[in-house]
């Protein structure tokens, strides 16, 4: 699947289903020396994974992008570019799923969005990653699909933080009109919303049968795993998750 990145990063992720537990680690002994992306091989996969691969490419970008401005402006393009490529590029596998030239466009997106490029000197936010971690290994829903339900109510959560960000953003990839910031961030929020709504990936708690019942057990797997300041700011805490998950219900 082209998602994750894995054939060009230090990072892997372990599941332990029989304590509900998903954490990441990073180790030089992982990282590969060596690979080949080909394509073809993802012909053949059902479209909820196709989908899932390039929501989460999406939002590896968007967590290395989606933060505070610091003129980092070549990582600044690269991100637009996969952004562009990857909204591009996703509608037409699920139409087409041997279309090859979209498939190869996919799977580099995948490669260039979490292989350090777009990080490096720039801050990262990560929260949705972290809270959608803790769904998945607690609930079974797809890590793309917790994504495309956390970013959305982070964003807005965290208005004030990211506006320039978010504006910037629906300016390069949703050709969002100049504007007031505020508006402008929020109509980047609902763009994002509506790619991934066509991507058939539901972007709320409630479209997978999640309630507000399931906020005790995210947040005490956060603090379990020591994550109890996220995001970019490192400002994000169990409460404030709390109120991000009632956003995203």
């Amino acid at each position: 699947i082209a998602a994750t990145g894995s054939e060009m990063n230090n990072v892997a992720v372990v599941t332990k289903a029989e304590t509900k537990d998903k954490l990441f680690f990073a180790s030089p002994y992982v990282m590969p020396q060596f690979s080949v992306l080909e394509p073809e091989l993802t012909f053949t996969l059902p479209p909820n994974q196709t989908a899932n691969g390039v929501v989460d490419a999406f939002v590896h970008v968007l967590e290395q992008y989606v933060t505070y401005p610091v003129n980092a402006k070549v990582q600044d393009r690269l991100a637009e570019g996969l952004l562009n490529t990857l909204k591009e590029e996703g509608p037409k596998v699920l139409t087409d799923p041997e279309d090859y030239d979209a498939r190869a466009n996919i799977m580099w997106a995948a490669t260039m969005a979490l292989n350090g490029l777009l990080s490096t000197g720039t801050p990262a936010d990560w929260a949705s990653h972290l809270i959608g971690q803790e769904i998945t290994g607690l609930y079974g829903l797809d890590h793309a699909r917790t994504l495309a339900v956390m970013i959305p109510a982070i964003w807005k959560y965290a208005l004030a933080d990211k506006k320039q960000k978010l504006a910037q953003y629906g300016e390069r990839v949703w050709d969002i009109p100049a504007s007031d910031i505020e508006t402008m961030a929020l109509q980047a929020i609902d763009a994002t919303v509506a790619f991934f709504e066509t991507m058939g990936v539901k972007t709320r708690l409630s479209d997978y049968g999640l309630g507000d019942d399931i906020i005790p057990a995210v947040t005490n797997k956060l603090k379990e795993h020591g994550h109890v300041a996220l995001g970019e700011h490192a400002n994000i805490t169990t409460e404030k998750v709390e109120e991000i998950l009632k956003l995203a219900l």
